[in-house]
């Protein structure tokens, strides 16, 4: 290595040291200043360390005048391109910073849907902002979930209330008039108390049994449930409600030996059937047929039905049957019961909300569909094989 290339080298290394030094000093003063302007900061010291640089070696080499011109100028432009470049990429960049800023500020506390962003971001803030999108949509998502149950809750509450306060004022009514000697059926008053009492009781029961489905869920032995038996249980429970009703309860099961087992509990999966066929019988007209049918869908799911001739739900009250409280009628005050057992089935609007948690507590689905002059529900349960 001659002399003068020693020479350059060493020019070179200092202006690019010193314009570096000079760089990061600036770059320290602006460090809490906007990234775009840190950018072109970062940007401008490589540009200006290869001008002084190349302006020293010019002048050690001893080219011409025309030659250092043309060198110059075009390092010129090119610094000038990589500004332009750099001040594109901080633009870029701050725009897609204070996008996910505010999406930051407003995650939480505004669910609405932001103002798209205009322009290109680079990918990484992008996927950034895909993710706070899906992380705001989720939040959306839990808060309507926690506004509807709020609601529904309050609803049961008031319900509730207006369904305890009616038996009580009506069972301090009677005591009253048997403490006064008023009443003359004695015998009658006193079924009348019992019925309401057993009324009473099962709206109780039926409030437990809903704080216990929407607790965490406690784990529970299942075993292997033969649908197909419950059924044939439940519709034979039933078959003298029905018949005080003038009702006919029919059932529809495969005549093969499939049990249309499911894994869950039989005693739950019980309650929640006779829910449904106890509400069946409840809203269908005396000399209608309510039908429990249980077979096996083309997936492998066991599916059961229950099927009505209440001549149907109307389509805006399809999404709310199985809300708490729900009854489908403007009347909370149920009608007096003709006997005990019929008290016990008239629960407080809380018997579909009852099936629809048991159900989904078997990772099973509930619904209700209009049927030819009347509805049925549905219950999809997952056969044993899929829990082995």
């Amino acid at each position: 290595m001659n002399k003068d290339m020693f020479t350059i080298l060493a020019l070179t290394t200092l202006w690019t040291l010193v314009v570096a030094a000079v760089g990061a000093a600036i770059l320290w003063q602006f460090r809490r200043r906007s990234l775009r302007v840190t950018m072109i900061v970062a940007g401008l010291a490589p540009m200006a360390a290869a001008l002084a640089a190349v302006l020293q070696s010019v002048r050690a080499m001893f080219i011409s005048q025309h030659d250092s011109w043309v060198v110059l100028w075009t390092l010129a432009f090119a610094a000038l391109l990589g500004l332009a470049m750099t001040v594109l990429l901080g633009h870029w960049i701050s725009t897609g910073s204070r996008d996910v800023g505010r999406r930051l500020r407003h995650l939480g506390t505004s669910y609405e849907a932001p103002e798209a962003l205009a322009g290109a971001v680079p990918a990484e803030l992008a996927e950034l902002t895909n993710e706070l999108e899906m992380t705001r949509k989720k939040l959306a998502a839990s808060h309507e979930r926690e506004r509807a149950l709020e609601s529904s809750r309050r609803e049961l509450v008031a319900f509730m209330s207006h369904d305890l306060r009616t038996p009580l004022a009506g069972l301090r009514a009677v005591s009253e008039g048997l403490e006064d000697g008023v009443i003359d059926d004695v015998p009658g008053a006193l079924r009348q108390m019992r019925s309401t009492v057993d009324r009473m009781t099962g709206l109780v029961d039926d409030l437990f049994e809903l704080s216990r489905l929407s607790a965490a869920p406690l784990p529970r032995r299942r075993s292997a449930v033969s649908l197909r038996e419950l059924a044939e249980d439940v519709a034979g429970e039933n078959n003298e409600h029905a018949r005080a009703e003038g009702v006919r309860l029919a059932l529809s099961i495969p005549k093969d030996d499939d049990r249309l087992a499911v894994q869950g509990d039989p005693d739950e999966l019980t309650r929640a059937v006779t829910n449904l066929v106890g509400n069946a019988i409840r809203h269908t007209a005396p000399g209608g047929v309510v039908t429990v049918s249980v077979d096996r869908e083309t997936d492998g799911r066991v599916r059961l039905a229950v099927t009505d001739a209440c001549g149907g739900i109307p389509t805006d009250d399809l999404e709310r049957v199985f809300d708490i409280g729900w009854r489908g009628d403007e009347q909370r005050t149920p009608e007096p019961a003709a006997n005990a057992d019929a008290a016990r089935s008239s629960g407080g609007g809380l018997g579909l909300a009852i099936a629809r948690g048991v159900v989904e507590s078997h990772d099973g689905n509930i619904g209700v569909t209009n049927v030819d002059g009347g509805c049925a529900f549905q219950i999809d349960l997952p056969p044993v094989a899929a829990h082995n």
